[in-house]
């Protein structure tokens, strides 16, 4: 694994294993489905642009439409949900298809991050060749209806639950760096707060280029 500096929350599974490098992911997921196999994209150019999530507040979101908002939605429901919310980019909901048969590639996380009258749902939407994160979203039972309370559309980018808080990882590239490769990644902590997600902690992590399979240990004798 490649060396990493700074402090903060572990990183746990989802679109780090799906990269397909040895890299550490968030904090485990108290519930999480994955869709697809791994695979490589070769090098880019620039690293992914990276920008600030949107956090929402108890007034701003519109509500999602849900036939199954009585209840807490399944895999197959929190896809609905996102494909029907009008915040989620058109990029995202290009990806939002089936890799094969009927799988969905998405993760899918349920837990009290909110507070409010139901679960929360996270949901990470990957790509299908690769499985990079393209898009965290959590949504919350507010009158009946999901709403789409907070949401990062800047991959690669993954969230889950951490002990009542929303972690979000994103993982940073330098110019030259292929996508088993990244430069490093932001670990994000948020919490609950007047209605909305404030940022509480943030740790930036530096991989090592110096640790590899292609590094040997110098001659001894």
């Amino acid at each position: 694994m490649r060396g990493l500096t700074g402090t903060g929350p572990t990183p746990g599974r989802g679109m780090f294993r799906a990269l397909g490098a040895a890299v550490a992911v968030p904090a485990a997921l108290v519930l999480s489905l994955s869709a697809c196999a791994a695979g490589g994209t070769g090098a880019r150019d620039e690293g992914p642009a990276h920008g600030d999530p949107v956090a929402g507040t108890a007034a701003a979101p519109p509500a999602v439409p849900s036939a199954t908002a009585s209840r807490t939605p399944g895999r197959a429901g929190a896809v609905r949900l996102v494909k029907a919310d009008p915040r989620v980019s058109a990029e995202v909901k290009r990806e939002l298809k089936p890799c094969v048969a009927d799988e969905y590639p998405v993760d899918v996380s349920y837990g009290n991050l909110t507070g409010g009258p139901a679960e929360d749902i996270v949901v990470n939407v990957l790509t299908c060749g690769d499985a990079v994160g393209v898009g965290s979203y959590v949504y919350r039972r507010e009158d009946g209806r999901y709403q789409n309370v907070f949401q990062a559309e800047e991959p690669p980018v993954y969230a889950e639950i951490d002990r009542g808080d929303l972690v979000v990882t994103k993982q940073v590239y330098e110019k030259g760096d292929p996508v088993s490769s990244p430069s490093g990644e932001n670990v994000v902590t948020y919490r609950w707060s007047s209605g909305r997600f404030a940022e509480k902690y943030r740790t930036h992590n530096d991989y090592s280029n110096a640790v590899g399979p292609d590094v040997s240990p110098a001659p001894t004798g």
